[in-house]
């Protein structure tokens, strides 16, 4: 009996999932330090408030769209850990996904179902969406769109896209690699034009579709909500994320600058030169690997959150969902090499954590060695990011390499 199973991967993830919510419900009765984040306070309050008829803007740093305020509201008339499930199934959705992508792409259960394990079985994830974190919910609507596309289920995957980038603005970046796509001959099925007609073939029907499709998804989702609750939710939803100042410590590097400039116009001006490099890194990349879908995402998301201005663990989902699509095209076997990447990533954040304990919690001035510990996050994501682009195999969905690669791992299976 095989016991590296779809199904048992899967079951796996959501039991480890109940066990540290009902954990967690422990250490929230009896422990001075809560388990449940305190981003989950945020939504139960705001969904209170809907619930009331009343706009979730209303509690203070709820900045997010009211349709998540909406989808808990069964936190109130329900139970109070609704959210937490519905957030664990998210996760468990994702790993489906994870598990049917890689299928498609060629690769048998078995093997999907052991790269499934970097998410459903990561403590990290777990932990995350259990605490009461949204991200899951994101993520599973991403996957769901590239899903949708690796399908050729354009209709589909546009309406995906325009609810994921309604839910979150961040999937935005995702749409350069979505357009390469759609332009590839194997995808649409029509060999490229010659000459000048290049260029009209650059609006093929498929391109027309998704943006047709995807900005009406969100541009429908944004007319109700500013319908409901008018130029608030604009402000708090996309606006507040432009010109966000943020001065709890977190992992970006650019937390002290910022912080030390709080009340003037400076640390506004900071905050949006930071966007120039982020904005390069991630076009460049979108560009530069648009053939393949899933490494181009990965390294955008990876790129993203490594430059954005605030960077919390919560943001590690976005790509950390993506890895396990990836990562079976990489030269790098996981031992030793790959664990060598996750040491590095991880190092920097225990150097990281270990500054804010001692300020947080033993009350040390530890300012100027957090921003040492955040300058080297970013140095340490910069590097594992460069490490995993130079052994990667970019691999396009569709057309030879895609196909040849599948088969590649079918004689791997046959000589074994």
């Amino acid at each position: 009996m095989r016991l590296l199973t779809a199904r048992n991967v899967v079951t796996g993830g959501l039991l480890l999932r109940v066990c540290m919510l009902f954990y967690g419900l422990w250490q929230d009765a009896y422990m001075t330090v809560k388990y449940t984040d305190i981003d989950y306070n945020v939504f139960t309050d705001a969904a209170s408030f809907v619930w009331e008829g009343h706009s979730p803007y209303q509690r203070l740093t709820y900045r997010y769209t009211p349709v998540l305020a909406w989808l808990l509201t069964p936190n109130i008339w329900l139970h109070a850990t609704f959210g937490k499930w519905l957030f664990v199934a998210c996760d468990c959705i994702v790993g489906v996904l994870i598990i049917r992508i890689n299928q498609l792409r060629g690769t048998s259960e078995r093997k999907a179902a052991a790269y499934a394990t970097l998410w459903l079985l990561n403590p990290q994830v777990a932990s995350i969406s259990t605490r009461g974190s949204a991200e899951s919910v994101v993520c599973a609507a991403v996957m769901a769109t590239f899903y949708a596309f690796q399908r050729k289920y354009v209709v589909r995957g546009s309406a995906m896209f325009g609810l994921a980038v309604h839910l979150k603005i961040y999937p935005i970046i995702y749409a350069l690699p979505l357009l390469s796509l759609l332009g590839n001959e194997a995808f649409t099925g029509f060999k490229q034009p010659p000459s000048w007609a290049r260029v009209r073939g650059l609006f093929n029907s498929s391109r027309i579709k998704f943006f047709a499709i995807s900005a009406s998804v969100f541009l429908a989702l944004n007319a109700a909500m500013f319908g409901i609750y008018g130029q608030e939710f604009i402000e708090e939803t996309y606006l507040y994320h432009i010109t966000r100042k943020d001065h709890r410590h977190n992992y970006s590097m650019w937390f002290l600058p910022i912080y030390l400039r709080f009340y003037s116009s400076a640390s506004v001006a900071m905050g949006l030169l930071s966007f120039i490099p982020q904005a390069a890194a991630v076009a460049a990349l979108g560009l530069s690997f648009g053939s393949d879908l899933y490494f181009a995402a990965f390294a955008q998301t990876f790129a993203f959150v490594a430059y954005n201005k605030v960077c919390t663990a919560q943001y590690f989902m976005w790509y950390i969902c993506l890895l396990p699509v990836i990562w079976q095209y990489s030269s790098r076997q996981l031992v030793p090499a790959g664990l060598l990447l996750i040491g590095v990533w991880l190092g920097s954040q225990a150097f990281y954590l270990r500054q804010a304990y001692r300020l947080e919690f033993l009350g040390e001035n530890t300012f100027v060695m957090l921003w040492v510990a955040g300058a080297a996050i970013f140095i340490a994501n910069n590097w594992v990011l460069s490490q995993i682009i130079f052994s990667q195999q970019i691999v396009p969905l569709f057309g030879a390499s895609s196909h040849s690669h599948a088969s590649d791992q079918a004689e791997r299976k046959k000589n074994h």
